[in-house]
C-alpha cells in the first residue's frame, strides 16, 4: 500500500477559528494514524483578502494545537506559472472558453433558474461565442473568465465519512470558473494541481466542500493525476444553526487560547469528533494509537 500523505490547506482570509481547528485536527490524524505525512499549504490565491500575517497566524495557531507537517509549506501565491501551465493543457484539449458574462448577469439568470437552495449552475451563455462575437465583447472592455468545458458525464465517489456521492457534470455542476476575469486562478484548479503535484493521497476537509468533488475529480482524470481518498467531515455550528465562520469571528482560536490550554481544545474537538467520550486535555500525538474513521462523527456539531 503507497504511503499516505495528507495535508492541511487552511485559506488564511482570517483568524483561524473552531471549526478550522476541527477538520485540521482529523485530517492530521488521519495522516498520521497510518504512518504518513503531513502537509502545509496556504491557499492565500487571493492575496489582498489572505495578507501575510494572516497566513503566519494560522501557522502559529496549527503549532499551538500541536499539529506539525513534514516538509516548507507550499504558498499557493507563488505557483501560478504551474496553475498557467495546466490551464494550457487544458486549453490545448478544447477544454477551455473564455466567458464574458458580469456578475450581474449570472446572478440574474442563475436565480431565475437555480432551485430554491440549489446550488447555481452556468447556463453556457458564452459556450458557444464565435470569434466575431468575442472580439465584439472584448472591443467593449470586457475580460474574460476561463471556463471548464464540462462533458455531459456522471462523476461518482465513495466519501470516506459521507458515504456515495454522485453528480452529473453537465447538469448538477456545469462549466466552472478556471481563471477569474482578473487573472487570479481559480481554487477548483489549483487544489487538483496543488494536490497532484505534491502526491497527496487523502483529503479531509468540510462536508460543505464535497459538491465541489465531482469537478476536481474530473480534473484530476484530465490532467492524468492520480485520485486522492476522500474524508468530508462534519461541521461545527454556531447554536442558533449557523457553521461557524472567520468573517463574524466565532470562538477563534486567539481568543480561546486566553481562557483554555491547547490540550483543552483538543480535547473539546476530539470530544465532539467522538473519539473521547468526554472532554478532557490531550494532545492530538496522545489521539493517534486509537483513532480510526469509524469512530468519527458524521453529524453536525452544535458547539455550546
Amino acid at each position: 500500500m503507497a504511503r499516505t500523505v495528507g495535508r492541511l490547506a487552511p485559506s488564511p482570509s482570517g483568524a483561524m477559528h473552531l471549526g478550522n481547528a476541527f477538520a485540521a485536527l482529523l485530517a492530521w490524524l488521519g495522516a498520521r494514524s497510518e504512518g504518513g505525512e503531513v502537509l502545509l499549504r496556504l491557499e492565500d490565491l487571493d492575496r489582498p483578502r489572505c495578507p501575510r500575517p494572516y497566513a503566519l497566524a494560522v501557522m502559529e495557531d496549527l503549532a499551538w494545537l500541536g499539529l506539525d507537517w513534514d516538509a516548507p509549506p507550499v504558498w499557493q501565491s507563488e505557483r501560478g506559472a504551474r496553475y498557467q501551465d495546466c490551464l494550457a493543457t487544458l486549453a490545448e484539449r478544447g477544454l477551455v472558453y473564455p466567458c464574458y458574462c458580469s456578475r450581474r448577469e449570472l446572478h440574474a439568470v442563475t436565480e431565475a433558474s437555480a432551485p430554491h437552495g440549489a446550488a447555481p449552475v452556468y447556463a453556457g451563455t458564452c459556450r458557444g461565442l464565435s470569434p466575431q462575437d468575442r472580439a465584439a465583447r472584448e472591443a467593449q472592455g470586457r475580460r474574460p473568465a476561463l471556463r471548464a468545458l464540462v462533458p455531459a458525464r456522471e462523476v461518482a465517489l465513495r466519501d470516506g465519512l459521507q458515504g456515495p456521492f454522485r453528480a452529473d457534470l453537465a447538469r448538477e455542476v456545469g462549466d466552472f470558473i478556471l481563471r477569474r476575469s482578473d487573472g487570479l486562478f481559480a481554487y477548483q484548479l489549483a487544489v487538483v494541481v496543488d494536490d497532484g503535484d505534491a502526491g497527496v493521497t487523502q483529503v479531509v476537509r468540510g462536508r460543505d466542500l464535497l459538491p465541489s468533488t465531482p469537478q476536481q475529480l474530473w480534473l484530476q482524470e484530465e490532467l492524468g493525476f492520480p485520485h486522492p481518498r476522500y474524508y468530508h467531515v462534519p461541521l461545527l455550528l454556531a447554536p442558533d444553526g449557523r457553521r461557524l465562520s472567520k468573517r463574524e469571528g466565532d470562538l477563534s482560536l486567539r481568543a480561546m487560547s486566553r481562557r483554555h490550554s491547547a490540550g483543552e481544545i483538543v480535547g473539546r474537538l476530539a470530544f465532539w469528533a467522538g473519539l473521547l467520550d468526554r472532554p478532557r486535555p490531550v494532545t492530538p500525538r496522545e489521539l493517534v494509537g486509537e483513532f480510526s474513521w469509524e469512530r468519527v462523527t458524521r453529524a453536525d456539531v452544535t458547539v455550546r
